[in-house]
């Protein structure tokens, strides 16, 4: 029996970054082997054992077969006769099937660390195109990597628009789906990810809400990019820079999508775009079985993100109505995220990523004043139900038009 450590460890290792986490292979072992040693079993597919004392994930050698559509759609078998080099050859990209055993002396079959040196994402065998999961993965790839220099390989990209080509990624679940797009918006350049996507014909089979944009132009004197497209992507860039939460990313995502269904006679304006893009953002949202904090979050900004680039123009009325729509009193953090999101939007347009967005300390003064609007007092009138609502919404309108005023001054 011999144990290696495999995949992302010993890439991250070679590469210089911090150690991932640990996947290790066992070879040469039977299930009744393993157990006698005390490992417990854990994987439903296929043998998966936790090691008895540190809790450690361990997988018997296998080879996979495809016997059906998605991810899902594999056959495994394990044995003690299944080789290292069978393992490894069923992953993905050379620069994950490596292996390396407990001397450190490292496996690797398939040229992983000239891939590394070159900074190539390739895959290892025509059986990539077997598993539609791949497009996603190796774009998340290329997203967590650009700053390092990697690239698809043009072969690889090729089988990944092979593969979008198939109809294969209409197989994915949604939670696998989101998965990997969560960890790719979560990477240091989530751009890529969309634009590799792009690429190989994969952003139309998974969200063509988002791959109709690029083409769509917008007025110059607000955005000198114009391409709405480019706009969204760089938007997301902000975002990732400034270290943004996964909400908030995912909201600078969908902001935008109303302005796909523009009709060409009224380019490059997009009057409404806000309230078109809201039925676009709920159907992404659905598709992908998209966490409720990411969900609400982004349709309140696609509704509402100009709002906050109008912010200091905004009379005191549509101020508090924007503060009531975010529940800035029992959830001020969500308006928080809001304010972040209008700023990477404003950010997110050609040779103004600089620029200052005063927006957002107006913004959170008129939520800090209309929160400071006190309560017990209109209680203490014996004001109740909708009598006591009112008068909380009249001191608080009173509240912003001083702030306001205070702010002209």
């Amino acid at each position: 029996m011999q144990i290696y450590k495999v995949g992302g460890v010993v890439r991250d290792r070679l590469l210089g970054l911090a150690d991932a986490d640990v996947d290790r292979v066992v070879v040469g072992a039977t299930v009744e082997q393993m157990l006698a040693l005390g490992y417990r079993p854990v994987g439903a597919d296929f043998p998966v054992f936790l090691h008895p004392q540190t809790g450690d994930e361990y997988a018997l050698a296998r080879t996979e077969r495809k016997s059906g559509r998605g991810y899902g759609g594999f056959t495994f078998h394990a044995s003690p006769e299944v080789t290292l080099e069978e393992d490894l050859i069923r992953r993905d990209l050379t620069i994950n099937a490596m292996a390396e055993d407990d001397d450190g002396r490292i496996t690797d079959p398939f040229n992983g660390q000239q891939d590394l040196k070159d900074r190539i994402l390739r895959h290892i065998s025509p059986a990539f195109a077997e598993d539609p999961l791949r497009v996603l993965r190796v774009a998340r790839f290329a997203a967590r990597f650009a700053g390092l220099g990697f690239t698809v390989a043009p072969e690889t990209l090729e089988l990944m628009r092979q593969l979008s080509e198939s109809g294969e990624l209409q197989a994915l679940t949604p939670e696998r789906s989101w998965r990997e797009i969560a960890r790719a918006l979560m990477a240091d350049h989530p751009q890529v990810f969309i634009q590799v996507l792009r690429d190989c014909g994969a952003l139309k089979e998974l969200l063509p809400e988002l791959d109709a944009l690029f083409g769509v132009p917008q007025p110059v004197a607000h955005h000198p990019e114009v391409d709405t497209g480019a706009h969204t992507l760089a938007v997301l860039a902000q975002a990732a820079q400034h270290g943004q939460p996964l909400t908030v990313r995912w909201a600078c995502l969908l902001h935008d999508l109303g302005k796909g269904l523009t009709p060409q006679t009224e380019w490059p304006r997009h009057i409404a775009h806000e309230q078109r893009g809201l039925k676009l953002i709920g159907a992404v949202n659905q598709r992908f079985k998209v966490p409720r904090d990411c969900q609400e979050l982004a349709l309140l900004v696609g509704e509402y993100h100009t709002h906050g680039h109008r912010a200091l123009e905004l009379k005191a009325s549509t101020l508090l109505e924007l503060l009531q729509s975010f529940d800035v009193y029992r959830r001020p953090e969500r308006f928080e995220a809001f304010i972040a999101a209008c700023e990477m939007d404003a950010r997110g347009r050609l040779g103004l990523e600089e620029r200052l967005y005063p927006q957002a300390d107006y913004l959170r003064g008129a939520a800090q004043a209309a929160r400071s609007v006190a309560v017990p007092p209109l209680v203490q009138q014996g004001l109740t139900g909708q009598a006591l609502g009112e008068a909380i919404k009249r001191e608080r309108l009173k509240a912003l038009q001083a702030y306001k005023a205070a702010q002209a001054e």
